[in-house]
């Protein structure tokens, strides 16, 4: 059923740049100027003014009106509209009731084979996982350690908010190569800004999804092209604890500061040197190509004036050179 009331009615209509511009000029005139003055022959800016309150017009003339008394009638309006749309926004479970009470009653597909159904079709296995995250009533739990191409984050922000929006409980875990893609970044600091939580782990971990801890989500193969469904308890609740082992492992981040991408992860490979760890070691651990390693230890060495990787790490962890 169409909504009688339209969404740009919530929108106070203000004037555009050209028609500022006139409404300007008619007050320089004095706030009124003749109907045949060249100032106003552009018809649709005068219109504009005329929708909005700011020009009024006689049989000769257009009179400019006090925006103040414009803005009043304008936020009358509004609360009115608003009125009207919260009303709207606490009958709308009832007026979809009977939609619901038919989209729970649909039987889901019966054709599984056990607690454990492979999906090889990528179309269907998004289908799916929009359907679990529309019935997902508490809580959803993702892992991603490989990047995510900038159109699914995008698919992603659009079902995540309004599951934070209805007090749904996101936690999402990264590597550190997320830090240096701005579409992640992107996406976790609006859902962070939304409640939901986003912390970065330096060490492999698995991609799952798991909702309300009883369906888990998790690949197939290593094309990704394939998914599994789980829902059994006993394998779900291992994933579970799982993702909770790896999250209390995991750093909490500022995805709103424009510095974080920048000066995390040159300071988690220094970090992991320090510890002994070897070139390859921290490329594996921190989900990077050992080129992009060499480019970070190469500067750390500079700043350090270390001339060997052992020399670097011992620097790092307090000790002092000749």
């Amino acid at each position: 059923m169409a909504s009688d009331v339209p969404l740009d009615e919530a929108v106070a209509p203000l004037p555009g740049e050209v028609a500022r511009q006139l409404y300007l000029a008619i007050l320089a005139a004095g706030g009124r100027v003749p109907i045949s003055d060249p100032a106003v022959a552009d018809r649709r800016t005068v219109d504009e003014l005329l929708g909005i309150g700011l020009l009024t017009r006689t049989d000769i003339s257009y009179c400019a009106v006090s925006p103040r008394a414009v803005s009043g009638r304008l936020a009358t309006e509004l609360r009115a509209t608003a009125t009207r749309l919260l009303v709207r926004a606490e009958s709308l479970p009832a007026m979809l009731d009977g939609l619901t009470k038919a989209y729970d009653d649909t039987p889901r597909p019966a054709d599984r084979s056990g607690p454990v159904e492979l999906v090889h079709d990528r179309a269907e296995i998004q289908h799916r996982i929009a359907r679990l995250l529309s019935d997902c009533k508490e809580e959803m739990l993702t892992a991603q350690p490989g990047p995510r191409p900038a159109h699914g984050l995008a698919i992603a922000l659009q079902q995540d908010l309004p599951f934070l929006q209805r007090g749904g409980v996101l936690r999402t875990l990264y590597r550190p190569t997320a830090l240096d893609e701005p579409a992640t970044v992107a996406y976790a600091a609006t859902v962070t800004e939304h409640g939901g939580r986003v912390r970065i782990l330096d060490e492999p971990f698995p991609k799952m999804m798991l909702f309300d801890r009883t369906v888990a989500v998790i690949p197939a193969g290593e094309d990704r092209l394939s998914a599994s469904f789980v829902e059994d308890r006993t394998m779900v609740d291992h994933l579970v604890s799982s993702f909770e082992r790896d999250w209390r492992r995991a750093d909490s981040v500022a995805w709103g500061s424009s510095e974080e991408g920048r000066s995390r992860v040159p300071e988690r490979v220094g970090r992991l040197l320090a510890q002994g760890f070897t070139q390859r070691a921290v490329a594996t651990r921190l989900g990077l190509s050992e080129r992009t390693v060499a480019g970070h230890i190469s500067r750390l060495r500079e700043r350090y004036g270390a001339q060997t990787l052992f020399q670097l790490g011992w620097l790092m962890r307090g000790g002092r050179g000749e």
